[in-house]
């Protein structure tokens, strides 16, 4: 049937994922969907008293790219130039709607067809604030579908419901007297929105069962020793396609496991889940993954129905992990609603790829040097790529790399596959520039290393010489900045000390030693960004990564005095540190770097003095929080915090309390 007569509304959800609201400046908007039939956008903003304004972009053209991954997945970025600004601080509702691209006589359809539960009560189209001053945002990171703790996403969701019911849509800064904060400015995702290396089996069935729906190519796989795995047919047939995937890895020639590099294997138990299992493998399994954290469209009439063939022991963890993964479903309609409703900033984390991707030479040298592995980071780059950076920074896709996209997604495995791979593993524009006040600089601390020259294992600097020249460029003159690293600049000494007596060891894989101060260059040239004379005056560092919450304030000693630092760590959206480690961590980094031991001056950081916030409610003086939630920032004119917030998935909201008398060295 052709293309033009194709009903809209048949077998597949019309809008598999999105809208998502990507990017908003005072002339730009940038929208992000998954849709799974050909389609063209219209657009109308509601700016003030006046007629909306519609928007018909022509599909192909710069303001509505468009990619085909299969033969019902299709991407769509709408980046909408404004001819006159947007008015800041005020509501504005877009209404989005889309017919079939080929039809000469569309029928639109908008949101209230396609997505009924997109829209807060009492709206009839989605809406954002644009709130060039940055009053509010929310950031967060590590989101594991199949963790027991409720989704922060969904708290966010919450938050905005509560301000749209209360029409308190400004983005004016907020009194301190006040409870509810200014609209956000921003969601800042600073990383691991996916877990592509430890997934439940019943979202691998569901990844599957999606592939088939939405005609997705089979990839041809290279360097499998296993018999009958030579595509993605194969893999997905094979016995061991769930929960035995790492038997599928080849071996290092010198009989070194390949798995225990790449995948973690047994090498992790500590600190970093070891569950690499059902590690995502194929560009498909990657494509569906972020349609199925981001949506509960593409989980209509899906069958979470066990997989033949598991042993009793996997069987039983299906059952659980299933329960745990339908309850983090039930909660997909808020977090598809919050992300339609602020603009969302993200950036990759080792997860979103695999766990320890880039962590030291070694690990870089065996994971590169075999087609396998390779094709597998190479994936899960692919699909960020499209899902997380085009959105970030569209022009990170410009039409040379579309068009090889778009040949990669006809044929998986072939040539422009692998052209498409070489091309992302060296680009170096992963990073971005938000122009808000304070800009919010998002850094890349994974594929910009300062490589050890002289021991392979170990860890490598988060970023190299020329990329922190090219951060320090960026921040010269500015009298205030939101920088957004993965992993804390400042993190926890004791955890940090234990990482580094590992390494010194030669085991850097076994406690995910990868923070800032396990370099020496790349922590001296990050600290000596702080002290620059030039440096802004307010640095708020947005942080992820360890699966707990903490607030640090930190401040330069010397002569002359330096600027205003807070390390503001929200981790994780739905994860968290096991309870009882955590609180032994606590406890002893509390003990051992007091503010009177001498362990202090062995830090890369003793000239600098650091107060830990005690957390509302903490209970023997705990300065780490643990529990699924989302960090929540309110800022001055100035670009200050003058009040954080974790906003918990259970429904607490918790305050960090600066305390003077908690000042110590650190």
């Amino acid at each position: 049937m052709p293309a033009s007569s194709t009903p809209l509304n048949e077998a597949l959800p019309l809008v598999l994922a999105g809208p998502m609201l990507r990017r908003v400046e005072a002339q730009r908007i940038v929208l992000w969907l998954a849709t799974s039939q050909p389609v063209r956008a219209r657009i109308e903003l509601e700016l003030g008293d006046g007629p909306a304004l519609r928007l018909e972009p022509a599909p192909g053209s710069p303001a509505c790219r468009v990619l085909t991954a299969g033969e019902h997945l299709h991407y769509v970025l709408l980046d909408l130039a404004l001819d006159a600004a947007l008015p800041a601080g005020r509501w504005i509702a877009y209404r989005l709607a889309l017919a079939a691209r080929d039809d000469a006589s569309p029928r639109w359809l908008d949101a209230q067809t396609w997505a009924p539960d997109i829209c807060y009560p009492g709206r009839e189209s989605p809406g954002f604030v644009f709130a060039p001053q940055v009053a509010a945002l929310l950031h967060g990171s590590c989101r594991k579908p199949q963790h027991d703790g409720g989704d922060g996403l969904a708290r966010a969701d919450a938050l905005l419901a509560e301000l749209v019911a209360r029409n308190a849509l400004d983005a004016e800064p907020a009194r301190q007297t006040d409870d509810l904060p200014a609209w956000p400015s921003a969601l800042v995702m600073s990383g691991d929105q996916i877990y592509a290396d430890d997934v439940a089996g019943p979202m691998l069935r569901a990844i599957h069962s999606l592939i088939e729906r939405l005609g997705l190519p089979s990839e041809r796989l290279e360097g499998i020793d296993e018999a009958g795995v030579r595509d993605a047919e194969g893999l997905y047939r094979h016995a061991d396609c769930y929960y035995r995937r790492d038997r599928l890895l080849p071996q290092h020639k010198r009989n070194y496991a390949l798995i225990e590099v790449f995948f973690g294997g047994v090498e992790k138990p500590v600190f970093t889940s070891a569950s690499a299992h059902n590690h995502l493998i194929t560009l498909a399994e990657v494509l569906a993954m972020y349609l199925l954290v981001w949506s509960p469209a593409p989980w209509r009439g899906l069958a979470l129905d066990a997989p033949p063939g598991l042993s009793e022991e996997d069987a039983a963890l299906y059952a659980d992990e299933r329960r745990r993964v339908e309850a983090f479903v039930a909660e997909l309609p808020a977090a598809r609603r919050v992300l339609a409703h602020i603009p969302v900033a993200m950036i990759f984390d080792d997860h979103d790829v695999t766990d320890d991707w880039n962590l030291s030479r070694e690990w870089e040298e065996i994971a590169y040097g075999h087609p396998f592995s390779r094709r597998i980071i190479g994936n899960a780059l692919l699909a960020y790529a499209i899902n997380q950076a085009w959105g970030n920074r569209p022009e990170v896709l410009d039409d040379e790399r579309l068009d090889r996209l778009q040949r990669a997604f006809a044929t998986p495995g072939d040539a422009p596959h692998e052209e498409s791979i070489e091309q992302l593993l060296h680009f170096e524009g992963w990073h971005y520039t938000w122009p808000t006040t304070p800009p919010l600089v998002v850094i890349d601390s994974r594929t910009q290393r300062w490589r050890s020259e002289h021991a392979a294992r170990r860890p490598s600097g988060l970023m190299d010489w020329e990329s922190l020249t090219d951060l320090q460029h960026t921040l010269r003159d500015l009298p205030a900045v939101l920088l957004v690293s993965p992993a804390p600049i400042f993190g926890v000494k004791l955890i940090e000390s234990i990482q580094r007596i590992f390494t010194w060891f030669g085991h850097p894989l076994l406690v995910d030693a990868e923070n800032w101060m396990a370099h020496p260059g790349s922590a001296q040239a990050i600290l000596n960004i702080f002290r620059h004379r030039k440096t802004p005056q307010h640095f708020v560092v947005l942080s992820g990564d360890v699966h707990y919450s903490f607030v640090y304030d930190v401040e330069l000693r010397g002569r002359v005095r330096g600027p205003d630092i807070w390390q503001i760590c929200s981790s994780g959206v739905r994860n968290e540190f096991p309870p009882r480690l955590l609180g032994v961590l606590d406890r002893l980094n509390r003990w051992l770097y007091s503010p009177r031991s001498p362990l202090n001056w062995f830090t890369r950081r003793r000239h600098m003095r650091i107060t830990p916030r005690k957390y509302e409610g903490a209970a023997r003086g705990r300065r780490l929080l643990n529990g699924a939630g989302i960090g929540l920032v309110e800022l001055d004119a100035e670009g200050v915090p003058w009040r954080i917030r974790e906003l918990l998935a259970d429904g607490r909201t918790i305050a960090f309390e600066r305390e003077e008398d908690a000042a110590r060295w650190d």
